[in-house]
C-alpha cells in the first residue's frame, strides 16, 4: 500500500524547508474554540478550504472590481481578482520560503467583507453608518469569518486560526483597525504582509488589462507612465510586432513579473539588513520587511496615479 501523506508530516517539511522567521502550521496559536487536529491538512489548509467553500466566498463573484460585472463576462469581479492574489501571494511566498498555504488563506478571506461596487459601495455606506461608528471592509471580512458564516453547530463562524485572522485586521487600508486580541505594535506575519502586495500587484496590472479591453484606455496614454519607460517596451521589437491583444497580455504578464521580483529580492534584501532571524524578530521590527524597491515604488504610485486619472475617474466608467 501507498504511504499517505500526513498532516504531521507536512509540519516536519515545513519545519525542514521554510525560512526560520516563517509561520509554521504546528506553531499557529490556534482558534478561539478549540478543535482537534485533522489527521491529513495543517491548520493553514484547513483555513483555507473552510474559506473557499463559504457562502462570502461565492458571494465575490458578483462583487465589482472595477467594471460591473455584466457589462462583460471577462471583466475581473472581486473573486477573479481574489484569485489572482492568491497566486500572486503563493509565488511570492514560495520565493521567500514562507508558508504558502498561510499567504494562500489569507489571500482567499482578504476581501469577502467588501461591499457591492467597490469602493464607492464603501463610500456610502461608511456614510450611512457614521453614527454607529462607519463601515471598515476589514472589520466586516472578521465579522463575516467569525460570526455571519453558520456553518458549524459546535460554534459560530468558520473558527480561522489567529494568524489568518490577524491578516484580516492587519490588511493595509486607508482606516486601519485597532482591536484587542491583535496587538496593533505587532506586525503581522511575513505570509500577511505579502498578501497587501500581492492584492496591489494584481489590481494595477488587471485594471491596466481591463482598461485596454473595455477601450477606455489605449496604449498611447501608457506610454506616458513610469513602467513604459523603464521596462522599456518601446525599445522591444518583439512588442512592437504584436497584435492588439498579444500586445495586452504581454504587458500584463511583464508588469506582473516585474513587480514581483522586486517584492521577492526588496524582502530578501530587508530581511538580511535587519538580521531577522526568527518570526518573533519579523513581529517587533519597528521597519516593514516586505515592499518593493526604491525605483518600483516610484513605478507603482506612478500607476497608480495613472489608472486613477485616466481610467477610474473616467466619464463612461462614472456613469456604471
Amino acid at each position: 500500500m501507498a504511504s499517505i501523506l500526513m498532516r504531521s508530516d507536512i509540519e516536519r517539511r515545513e519545519e525542514t524547508n521554510l525560512a526560520p522567521y516563517a509561520a509554521l502550521s504546528s506553531c499557529s496559536r490556534g482558534r478561539v474554540y478549540t478543535q482537534e487536529e485533522h489527521p491529513l491538512r495543517t491548520a493553514y489548509q484547513r483555513d483555507r478550504d473552510r474559506i473557499v467553500h463559504c457562502a462570502a466566498f461565492r458571494r465575490l463573484e458578483y462583487k465589482t472590481q472595477v467594471f460591473i460585472p455584466h457589462e462583460r463576462d471577462h471583466f475581473r469581479t472581486r473573486l477573479t481578482h481574489t484569485i489572482e492574489v492568491a497566486q500572486i501571494s503563493r509565488t511570492l511566498a514560495r520565493n521567500l520560503r514562507l508558508n504558502e498555504d498561510l499567504a494562500e488563506a489569507v489571500a482567499l478571506v482578504h476581501d469577502l467583507g467588501h461591499t457591492p461596487f467597490g469602493h464607492a459601495g464603501e463610500e456610502v455606506l461608511n456614510d450611512l453608518l457614521a453614527d454607529l461608528g462607519g463601515f471598515n471592509h476589514n472589520l466586516q471580512s472578521l465579522r463575516v469569518v467569525d460570526l455571519l458564516e453558520q456553518r458549524y453547530p459546535a460554534h459560530p463562524g468558520l473558527n480561522l486560526t489567529f494568524e489568518v485572522r490577524e491578516g484580516i485586521v492587519k490588511h493595509e487600508t486607508t482606516t486601519q483597525l485597532h482591536l484587542a486580541e491583535f496587538d496593533p505594535w505587532q506586525q503581522p506575519t511575513l505570509e500577511a504582509s505579502l498578501v497587501d502586495i500581492a492584492d496591489e500587484i494584481a489590481y494595477n496590472s488587471h485594471d491596466i488589462d481591463d482598461g485596454l479591453s473595455s477601450g477606455l484606455i489605449g496604449l498611447a496614454d501608457l506610454k506616458e507612465a513610469a513602467f513604459w519607460r523603464h521596462f522599456h517596451f518601446t525599445g522591444d521589437p518583439a512588442f512592437s510586432l504584436f497584435s492588439e491583444s498579444d500586445r495586452r497580455y504581454a504587458l500584463v504578464r511583464r508588469l506582473v513579473n516585474e513587480m514581483t521580483t522586486d517584492v521577492i529580492n526588496e524582502t530578501s534584501a530587508r530581511l538580511t539588513r535587519y538580521g531577522i532571524t526568527d518570526l518573533s524578530g519579523v513581529r517587533t521590527c519597528a521597519n516593514k520587511m516586505c515592499g518593493y524597491s526604491e525605483l518600483m515604488q516610484e513605478i507603482v504610485r506612478d500607476t497608480k496615479e495613472l489608472l486613477k486619472r485616466k481610467l477610474y475617474r473616467h466619464p463612461r466608467l462614472q456613469a456604471m
